[in-house]
Parts: structure tokens; sequence; C-alpha cells
């Protein structure tokens, strides 16, 4: 197991002893999914998660070669691409792998040095530096591929007052269903094949400079059935979370294999997605016609107490209301968290959302994992693909 990183106070930030600072990261600018079609997918995350209608690309704004919108929700910015033509890389993307993430967007100061800093320690180019203008100002993007066809996209838009990016109209619609309360990403889970997970750390502790912060072997992320190992990776000011996963032996097939045959190789597993309440969030969410994984079991809820210690003082959530919804609790020292997993979001079984809510927690709530690896069996076995 990886030494654990310990989180220090430096002014407002938490700085991770040990990360690199070449690599200034100050935030997730957007996240770009390649869809089979952008217009009926934007309706879906706006009726479904409450997203707003933010900016477009397409035919009318002169762009030949695919069509994008973009969706925004508090801090969150959501691109839904398609393409035109068929011999798109685009559409190759979504023949191979169905709808999924390909682009993970990180907001920087400076877009050439972060494409230098990262290419000269061997990371693989998907853009040079290049300059975009329109009236509003210029933006600076650069990318780099990570595990699969992923890509991490480096935006310097310091000098840009436009609604996204050159190139983009800002879209109005008369279709706005209201927000439900989610405010930011805060972590993106990648899933890759076997025996990767530790090159791949490797890669973000040398091209990009992170820290792994914690680790899960198959000892701790286990079921009767299956298992897997996980790391979480993390930036010099803990903005940006990546947590890695990757199979591991086990009596039948685990999710992350179910994953990987599916999407046909490595990709983001799940984003995870703040609110402050997630009580209310899901409740919207089950009204609108998400669907989450199943509960625990009522033993569950009733060791609550048990496992949260002292911060059952600080605890203000109905057990019997978070037992309804499905949401589970964990702690940590700094404090607990409330998470809940949806079911899949498009067909093929890959791509799936996580609502979360901190209270004071910094982990992953490692003690639920055994209760949602079931429950994720349990959806394997109706698909027959456990």
């Amino acid at each position: 197991m990886s030494k654990e990183v310990k989180p220090v106070e430096y002014g407002l930030e938490k700085i991770f002893e040990g990360a690199q600072d070449f690599l200034p990261l100050l935030g997730t600018d957007y996240v770009e999914l390649y869809v089979g079609n952008a217009k009926q997918a934007a309706h879906f995350y706006k009726t479904t998660f409450g997203f707003q209608s933010h900016a477009y690309c397409g035919l009318e704004t002169g762009s030949r070669d695919k069509v994008s919108y973009v969706l925004k929700q508090d801090k969150i910015l959501l691109v839904l691409t398609t393409a035109l033509t068929s011999d798109s890389p685009i559409s190759e993307h979504v023949k191979k792998h169905g709808d999924g993430v390909k682009i993970i967007a990180l907001w920087v100061d400076d877009a050439r040095k972060s494409f230098d800093e990262t290419t000269k320690r061997g990371a693989k180019t998907f853009m040079e530096p290049t300059v975009e203008k329109d009236e509003f100002g210029e933006v600076v993007r650069s990318g780099i591929y990570t595990y699969g066809e992923t890509v991490h996209l480096f935006v310097e838009r310091k000098n840009y007052k436009g609604a996204f990016l050159p190139g983009y109209l800002e879209w109005k619609s008369d279709y706005n269903p209201t927000a439900i309360g989610l405010k930011y990403i805060d972590h993106m889970v990648g899933n890759v094949g076997w025996n990767q997970m530790n090159p791949w750390v490797k890669w973000y502790e040398e091209v990009m400079g992170f820290v792994n912060f914690l680790s899960f072997d198959d000892k701790q992320i286990h079921t009767e059935y299956s298992a897997l190992m996980s790391k979480v990776m993390s930036n010099g000011n803990g903005r940006i979370k990546f947590p890695i996963n990757e199979p591991a032996k086990g009596n039948k097939r685990s999710q992350i294999e179910e994953y990987l045959n599916f999407y046909e190789g490595s990709g983001v597993q799940h984003i995870a997605i703040a609110t402050d309440d997630i009580v209310a969030t899901v409740k919207e969410l089950r009204a609108r016609g998400i669907e989450f994984l199943s509960a625990p079991p009522s033993a569950y809820y009733i060791d609550v107490p048990n496992r949260l210690g002292e911060h059952m003082k600080m605890m203000h959530e109905d057990i019997g209301v978070l037992e309804e919804l499905a949401i589970m609790i964990d702690a940590d020292e700094e404090g607990y968290l409330l998470q809940i997993f949806t079911k899949p979001v498009e067909d093929r079984p890959t791509l799936f959302f996580e609502i979360i809510q901190r209270m004071g927690a910094k982990g992953f709530g490692a003690g639920n994992f055994k209760a949602l690896f079931e429950s994720i069996e349990r959806e394997q076995e109706k698909r027959g693909t456990l």
C-alpha cells in the first residue's frame, strides 16, 4: 500500500506534501462527452440533471464536422459533442466506446507551459498549443492523452470574456428546467486494464506532478464474488482528484471488467458531482427519472451511529430518509460524507454519476465499498455480466 500523503494547511488551500508545482491547476474547466446524438443528450441532461443551456457550435456557427452543446450548472460545464460525418474521429470513438468522456479539460494560467512541462516528461501529444480568437478575446488550449483514448486539455482563458470558447455562440433556449443543486465536480474515476493501475499512477506522478494520497487493495474492496484495486491521485492544491481503478482476481467478473469489456478499453467510469443538500438533490433526480443503485440492507443503516462515532453529533440528516432514498453514509477523521450512485446513463453498462455531499470528510466512502459493490453486482446479475 502506498504511503499516505498528509494534507497540511497553507493559507486557504490544501497542499499535499510531496506534490510538485510544475503544473499548477486552477480547477476543472469542462468535461466533454462524445455522444451519438448531442441534441437528444442535451435534452436528457437538462431535463434530469437540471443543467441549463449555455453555448453552442454547429453548422449555424460554421462548424462543418461536429455539433457541440454546452450545458452549465453552477461551476460545472458539460459539453456534448456529436460528429456530422461518419468518417470523423468522433464517430469512430462513439462506435467503439458508446457515449463516454473524451476530454477532461483543466483550467490553467499558462496552457503553453502546461503542455511543455508534461510533454517533456513523456506525455503523448493530443493538441499542440493553439490560440483561438474572436471578438471576445482569445483562449489558448493544448492537450495530452492519458489512459485509453481519454484526453486532458489545458485551457487558458484569462484573456477571454465570451460565453465558452471562440467558435461558440451563446445558446438561448426557452426550455431550461430548474437546477437541482449540483455545484462542482468533486472527482472523476478512471478504469484501466489488468496490471495498469500502477503504471498510470506513476504517469500521473511523473508527468503531471500528482501524488497518490489514498490506496485501496483487493483486501479492502471485495465481495463474495469480485474485487478491485484503486489509488487516488491528486494535484498539489487538492482541487483535481482522479481515482484510478483496475480489476482484481475474484470468483466472478468485477464491475471493472464489465466496464472494460463494454467500453472496449480504459476510460472514465464515473463523474462525482458535489451538492450542498443531497437529500433535496436526490429527491429531485428521482422525480425526474434518474435511476439509482438499490439501497443497502436495513442493517447498514442501523449500524450508522457506530460507524460515524463522534460525527453523529454534527449529523442533521434523518437516517430514515437516507435509507428511503438509498443514500450511503461514511466518515473519516475530519467529518462525514453522504453519497449515492446512479445506474449507467446509457445502454452500455459504462459511464455513471455519483452525487456526493461532504461534511468535512476528505475520503471517498471506503466504509461504503462493500455495500456499493454488492449493489452493483445485483445489477450485473440482472444483465448476465457477473
